[in-house]
């Protein structure tokens, strides 16, 4: 998939609890993870990818969390009219904001968006973010959707120096 938007940008975070509304049975983890459970008997909730896919994203962001001191985060989904807006909102609701990096994609619309805490600036962010959302358009472009979420984690974590 061809890319719209390729911006990246420090996110201006506001200060203080988030509020955000879950379903019963769900919660945000230290981690900044979204759970969730069902009630028995209860259809358990269908995900765009194969576990095996969600373990590999999942170890994608762990390690390249550790590596760079940065929590990373993905997001998979409409980003409305203004993308790079949305995505600040967003990475605002990621834990610790500030020393994050969040890669924000909606396919429908052909947007990459990076955007990261004002903590991670300077560190090599700048430079990694384009880096980024072309190891993602790459994939993207070649119908692996999974495959280009992971590749712009390492990229970025590549990219980024230890504070």
């Amino acid at each position: 998939m061809g890319h719209q938007s390729s911006q990246s940008e420090v996110a201006p975070v506001v200060r203080g609890d988030v509020v955000t509304e879950l379903p019963k049975g769900w919660v945000i983890t230290t981690s900044g993870r979204v759970s969730g459970v069902t009630e028995p008997g209860d259809r358990s909730v269908h995900y765009p990818f194969p576990i095996k896919d969600l373990v590999a994203l999942d170890d994608a962001l762990t390690y390249s969390s550790r590596a760079s001191h940065a929590r990373f985060a993905v997001y998979l989904g409409d980003l409305g009219n203004d993308t790079a807006a949305l995505a600040r909102e967003i990475l605002a609701q990621v834990p610790t904001p500030d020393d994050a990096v969040l890669v924000a994609v909606s396919p429908n619309q052909c947007a990459i968006e990076v955007v990261y805490g004002s903590q991670v600036r300077g560190r090599g962010a700048e430079s990694a973010a384009p880096l980024g959302v072309a190891a993602a358009s790459s994939a993207f472009e070649q119908g692996n959707l999974i495959d280009g979420l992971i590749s712009a984690v390492r990229v970025l974590s590549a990219g980024i120096s230890r504070s």
